[in-house]
């Protein structure tokens, strides 16, 4: 809902690309060190105009120090945001950032009116239950066609619900819905037994991380063999085949090079044959079963959900074959050996997935990856990135899965309707231009 009424500078497009939001047009100079942002003519709901001085104000609180703002960690290049004039914005950063115009378009940077919360569309809460949120698009003062003074017609309405997947899933079943978005690997299974047409379900390539943490380096998991045994133990094609024939493995942190000097790096059990992996698994922690003092468990922390019930049976049944026992725990039990992480990447940078998946991980990496941040050009930080990357292969702090699973159910009338990376869909991009 942020995102359809709180536009911010710049927004992401049907295809997950970048469009402009509030900024007409921009330009990036002094070396990737400065964005110049020229905000298109339109107005806040009340008819007020909207000015630069209110945009940099609402950006400085959304970058500093005090924000609840997720994305802080990744916006701390940015060294100042002046209203050069009423209609230009500059952002100066400390350093390059090439990946920092997709951060903008996130909807937690989303600019609203002063005093209103309102922002600029591109839809406007027309009504509001306890239920749900009618949205109406708004018109752009740029475009004399778009003036239409009987107003938008029906269907270019949109009723915005927040509910259980079950509920979603039945509702368009049943025809009272065109979209389901949002959907992850925890409701998938209720896709099975639902009476949706194959048609209508549709995944997204989305990148991102879908792993387990290795949130405990003590005991079997405090050597790299024990726990890259339990990578290896895992048959990811198994894992992911259980959900769904179009959910691909990985066993990357990085699913391409990004902004990396190299390609991602591979496990040294990589190219080792399926069929081969187990004996290799198994030769790994023969020497600490011999002196165990008694059976091992591990425990894995999962969210609810029936997703999560199979994809623990799968886990469990990998690591049952190093004579491991598993034990199911929820997703923030502290005493966790394993958790998971399922997350889409908010941007194209190597360094969020080497931040994500190092939680914890060896310290030296752990401040590599935190040294990444000041780089003092791309060249220099594309190589640390790399470097990053290979050490973090090699320590397994995070054993990765595949890409996380996202689904939408989606109406044939929806045929703007675009995959992506990001899994993000706008709510103005559905349908074709009603014009």
């Amino acid at each position: 809902m942020r995102d359809s009424v709180a536009q911010g500078l710049v927004r992401f497009d049907a295809s997950g690309g970048i469009e402009p939001g509030l900024a007409e047009r921009w330009i990036v100079i002094d070396d990737g060190r400065s964005l110049i942002f020229r905000l298109r003519d339109t107005v806040w709901s009340d008819g007020r105009p909207v000015v630069a001085a209110d945009v940099v104000r609402q950006l400085k609180r959304a970058v500093g120090s005090d924000s609840r703002n997720a994305l802080l960690p990744y916006l701390t290049a940015i060294d100042e945001i002046v209203a050069m004039t009423p209609q230009v914005i500059e952002v100066r950063l400390s350093r390059p950032r090439p990946d920092l115009l997709k951060l903008f378009a996130q909807p937690e940077l989303g600019i609203t009116a002063p005093g209103s919360g309102e922002g600029s569309g591109p839809f406007r809460i027309d009504e509001a239950t306890a239920s749900s949120v009618l949205l109406r698009p708004v018109a752009d003062p740029a475009d004399e066609d778009d003036a239409r003074p009987e107003g938008p017609k029906p269907q270019e309405l949109v009723r915005l619900r927040a509910e259980r997947a079950s509920v979603a899933i039945l509702r368009f079943a049943q025809r009272r819905s065109d979209l389901v978005e949002g959907g992850t690997f925890l409701d998938w299974p209720l896709i099975g037994v639902s009476e949706v047409p194959p048609a209508n379900i549709r995944l997204d390539p989305a990148a991102g991380l879908f792993g387990l943490l290795v949130s405990r380096r003590d005991g079997f998991l405090s050597t790299r063999d024990n726990r890259s045994a339990i990578a290896l133990a895992i048959d990811r094609a198994l894992v992911t085949s259980a959900f769904s024939d179009g959910w691909a493995p990985t066993d990357t942190i990085l699913p391409e090079t990004l902004d990396s000097a190299s390609p991602p790096a591979q496990p040294d059990w990589s190219s080792v044959p399926d069929s081969e992996r187990l004996a290799m698994a198994q030769a790994r922690v023969v020497t600490y079963r011999r002196t165990a003092p008694e059976p091992l468990v591990l425990r894995i922390a999962l969210p609810s959900g029936p997703g999560a019930t199979l994809l623990y049976g799968q886990i469990a049944a990998g690591i049952a074959r190093l004579g491991i026992g598993a034990e199911r725990v929820a997703i923030d039990d502290p005493t966790a050996h394993l958790r998971l992480i399922d997350r889409v990447a908010p941007y194209d940078s190597a360094r969020w997935y080497l931040r994500a998946a190092c939680q914890p991980c060896a310290l030296p990496i752990a401040q590599l990856i935190a040294g990444i941040r000041v780089a003092p050009d791309v060249a220099t930080r594309a190589s640390m990135l790399a470097q990053a990357d290979s050490a973090l292969t090699a320590d397994v702090a995070y054993i990765p899965l595949a890409r996380p699973l996202r689904w939408s159910l989606v109406a044939q009338r929806l045929s703007q309707w675009t995959p992506n990376t990001r899994a993000f869909h706008p709510l103005n991009r559905l349908r074709p231009d009603p014009k």
